[in-house]
């Protein structure tokens, strides 16, 4: 399986990582970015070969994953339309429509259209992916691989999900940032030193999800063991019903969404 990156940054390198000389030796692995010490570091480290332009390598890739920020894409692949022609195209960047993907590439229908999360930096992502009509059943096989090098991977049957997704595992991890760095500043409220603080924070968030993880009962039903009424944790919940955190939460991942659909109409467009 020969694998052609465009753009080598965090996901990209994560997803190398797992790719060259597990899935595919890293000879046949080729990324493109315009920053020379990336390219070199990811040679370096995983033997791939590199090129800070798009170049023929690309034409004899079976994939071509494209692993740029939305507002660059129309103008990468415009440069990258000459070098496809039956290659699979598997875009990560949020936003950008397949169908503007396909016109782009002058009606390429081979695409998959993925949206991971930063866990997959350390082999602990889920990724959504959805198909067109166009991607074959060996191909929709190898897109799949390549995203489970870096975690799990969850097949959506339309494309609207995608900006679902996006919403509640894209941008995720970063709610779950926040809600530690809010323990942590209530821990030293509390008295607490700032390392005690971030210590129980991330313990405490890291169980409970390998709890919820590892568990086949509901999250409702864990959450209401640890919960007595007139405890301390039902002090604590009540507290979050009256500030009115579900709703904010459900609102946050909503405007998430919401967002990674407006990204594919403003970057979309001719």
């Amino acid at each position: 399986m020969k694998i052609s990156f465009i753009g080598g940054g965090n996901m990209a390198a994560a997803l190398i990582g797992g790719l060259a000389n597990k899935v595919t030796a890293g000879k046949n692995v080729h990324v493109v970015d315009i920053n020379a010490d990336a390219l070199q570091n990811l040679s370096v480290k995983f033997d791939v070969t590199t090129a800070q332009t798009i170049d023929a390598v690309i034409a004899q890739s079976d994939i071509i994953v494209l692993a740029v920020k939305p507002q660059q894409l129309k103008e990468v692949v415009v440069q990258l339309k000459p070098f496809v022609s039956q290659q699979l195209v598997l875009s990560i960047a949020a936003g950008i429509r397949i169908v503007d993907l396909s016109r782009w590439l002058g009606g390429h229908e081979a695409i998959v259209r993925a949206m991971p999360n930063t866990p997959a930096l350390i082999g602990k992502g889920i990724t959504g992916l959805v198909a067109t009509t166009g991607v074959s059943a060996i191909q929709k096989d190898m897109a799949a691989k390549i995203l489970q090098t870096v975690g799990e991977t969850v097949w959506l049957d339309n494309e609207q999900l995608i900006d679902a997704v996006t919403g509640v595992s894209g941008s995720g991890p970063a709610y779950v940032f926040y809600f530690i760095e809010a323990m942590q500043e209530a821990a030293t409220a509390l008295g607490l030193t700032a390392e005690q603080g971030i210590a129980l924070a991330k313990a405490t968030f890291a169980g409970a999800a390998e709890l919820a993880v590892k568990s086949e009962e509901p999250v409702s039903v864990l959450r209401a063991r640890v919960t007595s009424k007139g405890g301390t944790t039902y002090a604590g919940l009540q507290s979050l019903e009256q500030s009115g955190v579900k709703e904010a939460i459900i609102a946050a991942v909503k405007a998430a969404a919401e967002r990674g659909r407006t990204l594919g109409e403003e970057f979309g467009r001719d």
